[in-house]
């Protein structure tokens, strides 16, 4: 199984690749080439920063964007989106300005708000991961988050799975051959290699 672990400069490449490489991806390629996306059994894209600057970097990356929509969209191959690479698959992200996603999975990033003061932003740290009952991938337990913005879901059928913090966050989205999770999973331990493992086996 060819893993692509896409290098836009916006992810901790190195500790996602040793957990894939953990939970049984064999052949991992840490790649920024639009022909390895093309030839991959699975893709991943992690992401940590500004919502702008990773779709920017993403972009900029000749080809990449529209590899991915080919091998995804049409080639149907499972994909895995990281945190901000989660978030890269909704329609737009409001920081500094209003940047268009990917537009894979309607909705809007947001910032976090909360109007009580014990609830801090950024979300750090270890929380429930609570699934919706209709996607097998995410089961219930603790991962590791750190962001500032959240993943504002147009469509509820959406949403794999929530959190909270402060109010309800989404936890995870899903569609097709698509998932993404806000959680890291490199950092969640057994439940992230778990995770891991289960997206590895997929088959949707």
């Amino acid at each position: 199984m060819a893993i692509a672990l896409i290098d836009y400069g916006a992810g901790n490449l190195q500790s996602v690749r040793n957990a894939l490489a953990a939970a049984g991806g064999g052949d991992v390629m840490v790649t920024d080439d639009p022909d390895a996306v093309m030839a991959a059994d699975r893709i991943v894209l992690p992401g940590v920063g500004a919502f702008a600057a990773c779709m920017g970097a993403l972009s900029a990356i000749d080809g990449m964007v529209e590899a991915m929509e080919q091998r995804v969209h049409k080639g149907g191959v499972p994909f895995l989106g990281i945190c901000v690479g989660m978030q890269l698959l909704a329609d737009a992200g409001v920081e500094h300005g209003t940047h268009p996603g990917l537009g894979w999975i309607g909705g809007t990033v947001r910032r976090i708000e909360t109007a009580n003061p014990a609830v801090k932003v950024p979300h750090m740290g270890w929380n429930d991961v609570t699934p919706a009952a209709w996607h097998g991938l995410i089961e219930a337990g603790e991962a590791y988050f750190l962001h500032s913005y959240h993943f504002d879901v147009v469509d509820e059928a959406n949403i794999a799975a929530r959190t909270h913090h402060g109010s309800s966050l989404v936890a995870a989205v899903a569609r097709d051959n698509v998932i993404g999770v806000q959680f890291h999973p490199e950092k969640s331990q057994a439940y992230g290699l778990a995770f891991l493992r289960r997206f590895l086996a997929w088959k949707p």
